[in-house]
């Protein structure tokens, strides 16, 4: 410590106390240094001022600005004051001499070269020279970069040595005082001035105008000093002629540069003369140059767009969508569905894009219609001068899209980002709805208001498609907006006749599925709080499920979901044991919300009338219970008057026609509880697997119990991915195993069939496993699945699947890939396709870019078509790009029934329908679907901020806790006895809580066949045909391509000989020769569908595979698929109707106690044979 304390050394003066009091410290040698952003010195202090600054540099030059005014307005007093006839001599003090008397011919110099300037105005022009000239020597001196020339030679310098100069030089010497000097040429020098004050305005206020207003004005200002020089220069020359007033010249340049030349006012003498050819030979280099600058920026402005003015976003409501490229569907779809909701209509649409429109989207918005309504911008959201032309911070909202036809999605992704992440910090308080294409990319603009991932909504309605068929067109139904066009037909009578017969019998009235398929298509999603509503208000204190039975049975809407005051979770049928409260939120699907409603007691009016009022269900010829007269958005409900009150409705069931057999007793339905004390059902809980408690059960079925679990997925190829309880494998398969047609250590199989799965499987066709994959897959594992319906899914993939992708595959059941295409017929073989439920077919992203923008679904047209073909029963999924190529989806060309279809979409384009391809029967069956369609939940978000959310929920994007899930009932045979729709609902409801929403309808077409075809029986010649095959196809086994030529035609010859020798053997026949002609006419007058079956057959044999189950995939009928949204209650159930359901969570009811379910054992057990529901 001493060693350390002696090397401490004391401080310096400057920081001791003592020195500083005895004043040591200023000894020290300290220097204060000052920093300076500019150079200190005078010249760069002088040019900080005069030019680098802003505020001051617009000063300086609104004073020079200023002063050329100043300047010209002394020109013009002095030539007010100047009297040519009363002329001086010459200089200054000269006798005054009268130039009158002179010719024309031989005019006088003297009053051109000389003035009469008074002592007064003299001494002004004198004053302003001098200031003029000594800030022009400033500014040199401040601009000097080592050429001088360069600043001399400049026209605005000279001009102003020009004007100032010579008043310098009558100080010194007087006789010069009457000299004439061109003062106006100021003019010229204020108009560099203005515009050089125009430049520092901008700079100062950090606001830029248009390029087209600083065009107009310097065009403005060029006129101007050409008008201005024209009318002092012929003035002061007509002083030796015609002795012109400044109104007369500016009377001569009027008529002469508008090219009317009156010839009344003309100058006589030539140097006059001279400067009018001089000045319209300028004026005609000059003002073409002007023009056509102006002209171009005017073309300009119209592609760019202008300015969205401050006034009128502060006076007018507008939205700012903001596209990457502006394409003609994507602005019609917006427009149709933004402008479909009547409160919208005073509303602007800025649309702010980078790229030029094209025409055609230039000529939609020159109709009268959008030209009022829309203002297109060209500018980038990434900049804050665009964003301030599309008043972004005064916008009620801002969509931003994607462009799904990038060639790199992830970077459209990002430009995507960029642009939400630019709104939010140029204008915070504006609400934001963003589409975004890849999942992964969802937690970057989690801060935004509502935002839809393309391909979780799509793989997810792909997937429930397969399950609960039609599922996209039934979303895509419920979340577009009808403007109230459709109506049903018959009791609806002030609707106008809209659809068109389609059959060809002649000007009938439309077909029956068109009439029901429409009415129930105008069905949406509302929403009302209870405590508001005159429907549901008489419900409150009640059970959810008998409000919705009632609310249906009486008004005709499905009330499907409900929120609680100060939450924002939705929660679909929350079942029986949900209480209605005044607080909460109801949502339903009706034709019209409620506030356009207007209630008539039709039966009262009968009885006073003294008619018999007609009973509830009388055929869809009588009015139902919830007849809706649509007309112009509103609706008009006839409502039947039972006499009893709302708490008593539940007492007698729906009156129904009576059994014509009446052999069978009718079965009772019982009623819907106002509420639920205990479970009615044990079919609430679903957490224990329905096949465990089975006693039947396989070798498979028992393994599969212990080996799988129901819970969370562990490994989410995403982040934001909604935890889903899902079926799971207690342990992991390895990646080997996930392989289909390879074969590994712990499978030895190679094929689908050889794993032989107890269900058909699923095929799902994609170009790569991307993440949004994942969301096919959670749906389909969901743990309210039962475990013996699962069906096995098998993806077939052109590119090799990454590492984390099958990290979170490989925990779900039954889940499969294998390398191959849809186009490679043995690539689907080998998947299973002869024994698959579905085929779900996800359009490539590779194919979205075209030359053709609607020929990006070619490839996957061309691909389905040929697997249609192929395999005539199998039901195919689809995913397009462009809504408009659904028509080609089973494409048949001599089909008169698709001909009057095609018909009826074009009368539906005129009409502005914003659903042009509803009755196109691929997607009323569920069979096709488009991508472009989530734009308009985007787009109905800004109305009904709701529809995001149970829409997620529906596809089980979100599991909320207490929120029911879509799933979907088979009406059997057995089923129907319950007749009609509306006991169907009762019936659920009472029994299991579930509310329906819709069924799915299937019908026998009654169609003729498109060409005719000669079915030929080659059952005979199997055995000779299959073998003729095998070896055909052993020596073609170099080649799998399918869409080589059948060589069935090419061997008919060998084909006929062989049959021939097999025939010869047997007597009693006709001889070889004609045999062989007949046979050789048989294979000739084959049907196509027979040479398709044997090439599958060949290309089986040929992989060893069975063709057992292939004539089951050959069976196609004619028939025809459609959705029926919120059915009326006397619709009749069909065999095979597709029931929609909105099922309770099954874990909100398992805390139930085991007693409950006891004693609702024996009512389970009745219902459970009465129907198969």
């Amino acid at each position: 410590m001493a060693e350390l304390e002696k090397e401490v050394l004391p401080l310096p003066p400057r920081y001791r106390f003592r020195d500083l009091l005895l004043g040591d410290w200023q000894a020290d040698e300290r220097v204060q240094v000052e920093f300076y952003v500019n150079e200190n010195t005078f010249k760069e202090r002088l040019k900080l001022f005069f030019i680098k600054n802003q505020r001051s540099s617009l000063r300086v030059r609104l004073f020079n600005f200023s002063l050329k005014l100043l300047s010209c307005l002394l020109y013009i007093i002095r030539v007010l004051l100047d009297d040519p006839q009363e002329g001086r001599g010459g200089c200054w003090g000269c006798p005054r001499r009268n130039h009158s008397a002179q010719p024309l011919a031989k005019f006088d110099w003297m009053p051109i070269i000389w003035v009469n300037r008074p002592l007064p105005l003299w001494g002004l022009q004198v004053l302003v020279a001098l200031i003029s000239f000594l800030e022009t020597m400033l500014l040199m001196y401040l601009g000097y970069k080592g050429n001088l020339w360069e600043q001399i030679l400049r026209v605005p310098f000279m001009l102003e040595m020009m004007n100032t100069a010579p008043f310098l030089i009558t100080v010194f010497w007087p006789p010069l005082r009457n000299l004439f000097i061109p003062v106006f040429l100021n003019c010229w020098l204020a108009k560099c001035a203005l515009e050089n004050m125009i430049n520092d305005l901008h700079r100062a206020i950090q606001r830029t105008h248009s390029a087209m207003f600083n065009q107009v004005l310097i065009l403005v200002c060029t006129l101007v000093c050409l008008m201005f020089t024209c009318i002092c220069g012929i003035q002061h020359l007509e002083r030796a002629g015609n002795n012109l007033t400044l109104f007369d010249s500016l009377y001569f340049c009027i008529v002469t540069f508008s090219t009317v030349g009156f010839g009344d006012v003309t100058p006589k003498i030539w140097p006059s003369q001279l400067l009018v050819v001089i000045m319209i030979c300028v004026a005609l280099i000059v003002l073409p140059i002007q023009f056509e600058q102006l002209a171009f920026l005017w073309m300009e402005r119209q592609k760019s767009g202008g300015n969205y003015s401050r006034y009128r976003a502060q006076t007018e409501k507008h939205v700012v969508l903001c596209v990457s490229a502006l394409k003609i569907d994507l602005l019609m779809d917006f427009l149709n569905e933004f402008y479909a909701h009547p409160h919208l209509q005073d509303y602007y649409v800025v649309i702010l894009c980078p790229t030029e429109m094209d025409a055609a989207v230039r000529r939609v918005l020159q109709i009268p219609l959008w030209s009022q309504r829309v203002i297109f911008l060209q500018g980038s959201a990434l900049k804050d001068q665009d964003l301030m032309r599309a008043k972004m911070d005064d916008a009620e909202t801002c969509f931003i899209l994607s462009n799904r036809f990038e060639g790199d999605r992830i970077a459209a992704d990002h430009q995507t980002i960029l642009r939400a992440w630019a709104v939010k910090d140029f204008a915070p308080n504006c609400p934001l709805y963003v589409q975004i294409l890849k999942p992964e990319n969802k937690f970057h603009i989690k801060f935004a208001d509502h935002v839809v991932c393309e391909e979780e909504f799509k793989y997810a309605m792909l997937a429930l498609n397969c399950v609960c068929p039609a599922t996209s067109t039934l979303i895509t139904l419920l979340i577009h907006t009808s403007r109230g066009q459709t109506a049903p037909m018959e009791p609806f009578k002030q609707r106008p006749s809209a659809w068109k017969p389609l059959s060809t019998n002649g000007p009938a009235s439309p077909e029956q599925w068109q009439r029901m398929y429409s009415r129930c298509s105008a069905n949406e999603v509302y929403h009302v709080r209870l405590a508001d509503s005159k429907l549901l208000g008489e419900y409150q204190g009640k059970s959810f499920t008998y409000a919705s039975f009632h609310a249906h049975k009486k008004y005709g809407l499905c009330l499907i979901g409900v929120c609680r005051e100060h939450k924002d979770n939705i929660l679909l049928n929350p079942g029986p044991c949900h209480i209605l409260a005044s607080s909460d939120t109801c949502f339903y699907i009706s034709v019209s919300k409620e506030e356009n409603s207007a209630f008539v007691c039709r039966q009262q009016e009968q009885l006073h009338k003294g008619l018999r009022a007609p009973t509830a269900y009388h055929g869809l010829t009588r009015l139902p219970v919830h007849s809706i007269v649509a007309s112009m958005g509103t609706m008009a409900m006839d409502l039947p008057d039972s006499g009893s009150s709302p708490d008593s409705a539940d007492g007698p069931t729906l009156s129904l026609p009576a059994d014509p057999a009446g052999t069978e007793k009718r079965r009772s339905i019982a009623p819907v509880l106002e509420v639920v004390d205990a479970i009615p059902s044990p079919t609430f809980d679903l957490l224990s697997d329905q096949s465990e408690d089975e006693a039947t059960q396989s070798d498979d079925d028992a393994a599969a119990s212990g080996t799988w679990v129901k819970g969370y997925p562990t490994n989410t190829p995403y982040i934001g991915s909604s935890p889903t309880l899902c079926h799971l494998l207690r342990e992991k398969i390895p990646f080997c195993c996930l392989r289909l047609d390879k074969s590994c250590p712990h499978c030895p199989y190679e094929d689908a069939r050889a794993y032989r799965f107890q269900n058909k499987i699923i095929i799902v066709s994609a170009e790569r496993a991307g993440n949004g994959l994942y969301n096919f897959l959670v749906p389909l594992r969901a743990y309210y699945r039962p475990r013996r319906e699962l069906n096995p899914i098998v993806l077939l993939l052109e590119n090799m699947p990454e590492t984390h992708f099958l990290e979170a595959v490989c925990w779900f059941p039954l889940v499969y890939y294998m390398m191959g295409s849809i186009d490679n017929l043995d690539d689907l073989l080998r998947c299973g396709v002869t024994f698959a439920a579905n085929v779900v077919v996800v359009d490539k992203e590779s194919s979205m870019i075209a030359d053709e923008d609607y020929m990006a679904d070619a490839k996957t047209i061309v691909n389905v078509q040929t697997l249609f073909r192929l395999f005539p029963g199998l039901n195919i999924i689809t995913e397009l790009t462009h809504p408009a190529n659904m028509r080609f989806m089973q494409f048949k060309a001599k089909d008169r029934y698709a001909l009057a279809l095609s018909k009826l979409e074009k009368k539906e384009r005129e009409k502005g329908s914003n659903l042009l391809f509803m009755f196109r029967l691929p997607f009323a069956a569920g069979k096709v679907f488009s991508v472009s369609m989530l734009d308009t939940l985007l787009y109905q978000s800004f109305v009904k901020d709701y529809m995001i959310s149970i829409a997620r929920l529906l596809l089980g994007l979100d599991c909320m806790p207490g929120s029911g899930f879509l799933c979907a009932l088979r009406v059997t045979e057995e089923d129907l006895w319950i007749r009609s729709y509306g006991r169907l609902y009762q019936k659920l409801c009472s029994s299991s809580g579930d509310i329906p929403i819709g069924i799915y309808r299937t019908e026998c077409q009654p169609l003729a066949t498109a060409e005719s075809q000669v079915s030929v029986s080659l059952e005979d010649f199997e055995e000779p045909r299959d073998a003729v095959l095998c070896r055909v196809g052993h020596r073609s086994s170099s080649t799998s391509d399918p869409a080589e030529p059948p060589l069935l035609r090419r061997k008919s010859m060998q084909w006929a000989r062989r049959l021939s020798r097999k025939g010869g053997r047997q007597p009693g026949k006709a001889t070889a020769a004609e045999r062989i002609s007949q046979q050789r006419l048989t294979l000739y007058r084959r049907s196509e569908r027979q040479e398709l079956s044997a090439l599958v057959r060949t290309r089986m044999k040929h992989l060893g595979l069975s063709a057992a189950g292939y004539m089951d995939m050959m069976d196609h009928g004619n028939t025809l698929s459609y959705i029926l949204l919120n059915p009326s209650p006397d619709t009749r159930l069909e065999i095979n109707d597709v029931v929609y359901l909105i099922r309770p969570d099954p874990l909100t009811l398992v805390s139930a106690s085991s007693a409950s379910r006891k004693a609702s054992a024996s009512h389970s057990e009745d219902l459970k044979d009465s129907t198969h529901l």
